[in-house]
């Protein structure tokens, strides 16, 4: 198995164990539906996906998952105030341009978010920077600088600090790598966090 395919699993997982049972979740940046498929099948949660690549909806929509295809960058408009118990965002804020507007959206339609991505801080895409002399190629960031889709990449001490600018609560902090928790000097080992995220009684 790959360590993107271990990554992924093991994001899965993570997420899953946050989800009670019958919850409703949105999750966006759902790609093919796959997780918030495994939340069905495993915490028989209720909700939607949201997609922008048509063959990724289909894909979602050929799973039985109740997708929506839109543009995240446009927000969230479409979904009442604190429709949701949890909104998901797996693997995809390094991708979003306008962070700030999305992370209130998702803070405004459920009331607690779930945020994953990859760690820039890793020591193997520090290395691949400083001995290597190039931008960092991995399973969790596997693309060329050239044909890239993420555009915000950060560390876990960036994700934090956006959160206390912010006002917003970090309630857990989760840090994998290969699938296995890091608690040891995470910022650096760890290739991957998840992180459960409120608003704060300050936030607006």
């Amino acid at each position: 198995m790959s360590g993107a395919a271990l990554e992924s699993r093991a994001d899965f997982e993570l997420i899953a164990r946050f989800i009670r049972e019958g919850e409703q979740v949105l999750d966006l940046g759902c790609g093919n539906g796959a997780l918030l498929g495994h939340l069905i099948a495993t915490r028989g949660a209720g909700g939607y996906g949201v997609e922008i690549d048509p063959d990724k909806v289909l894909a979602s929509i050929e799973r039985g998952i109740d997708v929506i295809q839109g543009d995240l960058e446009t927000g969230l408009s479409g979904f009442r105030d604190a429709a949701f118990d949890r909104v998901i965002l797996s693997l995809t804020l390094q991708a979003m341009h306008r962070i700030e507007p999305l992370l209130a959206e998702m803070l405004r339609v459920g009331r607690e978010a779930i945020v994953s991505f990859p760690n820039f801080g890793y020591w193997r895409h520090r290395a691949q920077i400083a001995l290597a002399g190039h931008m960092p190629v991995s399973p969790e960031l596997p693309y060329q600088w050239y044909d890239t889709p993420n555009v915000h990449l950060c560390t876990l001490r960036d994700f934090e600090t956006f959160c206390a600018h912010h006002a917003y609560r970090i309630i857990d902090r989760h840090v994998l790598t290969r699938g296995r928790s890091v608690r040891w000097l995470p910022n650096l080992l760890g290739s991957i966090a998840v992180y459960r995220v409120q608003r704060g009684t300050d936030s607006r």
